[in-house]
């Protein structure tokens, strides 16, 4: 009897996958970015309320490469990209897998509006790469990369798209519920759309608007349903940083999660840290993206049943 394997069926999508690596390396190298290597066990992850890290012995491995990468910021590394593994504690889903493959990169002397172009330049540069035209076609549908992509704000989704106002949610504890229920599966898929402008509360590492300090300079990216990445302009206040991971853990506590170290190194050499902004990218979303497949486990070689 032969005997059949799960990657044997996944050949044109690990191939499409690291065509599109090759292509995020091309993209940077080509803007003068540097690509740099991070640790990936950390002694503290930043301590936010709804991502829960892997304990390895008393240390952790790493959530995001945020923390190290923004130590090389304040060294003076001013354009830095890394595609890393990260791990999250009990995710597994369609969408969601325990170890996941990250790009992250940052700019110095930019905000986050300037990373919203950034961002789909790179999308459009990968797109051309893989053999795409200005659209590309996800579950029987087209969508156009070209031109600028919309942004809507967080109160402007809520008002077009939810059951409850903005302040009701947050107040009733359903923002994230209709987000992921009722607002990210209609965004992006006659155009990419930036969701921008969240309340503060719900960017633990963003800058707030100077004109308005209820909404934090954060964004994310929706194609076809799928969000792809966090972005956001960098907070550089170690005083104002250490308050707000002070309210998370409080958060974790209040929710009965374990408690994780202050992350002192980080918070030590925050202060001398550029304004910049920076971003976070699922690598495996964006190949489901580009392959046309509904779950992350068509485009990794492995996935944890395999193991």
């Amino acid at each position: 009897m032969v005997k059949t394997y799960r990657q044997t069926e996944l050949s044109a999508n690990l191939q499409l996958r690291a065509s599109t690596l090759q292509a995020i390396r091309q993209f940077f190298h080509g803007s003068g970015y540097l690509e740099v290597e991070t640790p990936i066990r950390i002694p503290a992850p930043a301590p936010e309320a709804h991502i829960d890290a892997v304990a390895t012995e008393n240390w952790f491995l790493q959530t995001s490469p945020e923390l190290c990468m923004k130590h090389l910021l304040a060294a003076g590394y001013e354009y830095i990209f890394q595609i890393a593994k990260c791990f999250r504690s009990a995710e597994r889903g369609r969408r969601h897998i325990p170890e996941f493959t990250m790009l992250e990169w940052y700019s110095a002397a930019a905000d986050y509006r300037s990373m919203m172009a950034q961002t789909a330049d790179l999308v459009r540069f990968v797109a051309r790469a893989l053999g795409n035209g200005r659209t590309i076609q996800y579950n029987g549908r087209s969508i156009d990369l070209s031109g600028p992509w919309r942004r809507l704000t967080v109160q402007e989704a809520f008002s077009s798209y939810s059951d409850a106002s903005l302040e009701d949610a947050a107040m009733n504890g359903r923002f994230e519920e209709i987000i992921g229920l009722q607002i990210e599966p209609r965004l992006g898929w006659q155009k990419p759309v930036f969701l921008c402008d969240y309340p503060a509360r719900m960017g633990a590492l963003a800058r707030l608007k100077p004109d308005d300090t209820r909404w934090a300079e954060r964004f994310e990216l929706y194609i076809a349903g799928l969000e792809l990445c966090n972005g956001f302009s960098e907070l550089t206040d170690p005083a104002e940083q250490r308050r707000r991971f002070e309210i998370e853990r409080a958060g974790r506590s209040k929710l009965g999660k374990p408690l994780y170290p202050m992350p002192k190194k980080f918070l030590e050499v925050l202060g001398d840290m550029p304004p910049a902004a920076g971003n976070a990218l699922g690598i495996d979303r964006l190949v489901m993206l580009f392959a046309d497949r509904r779950t992350i486990d068509e485009v990794v070689a492995f996935v944890p049943e395999d193991l």
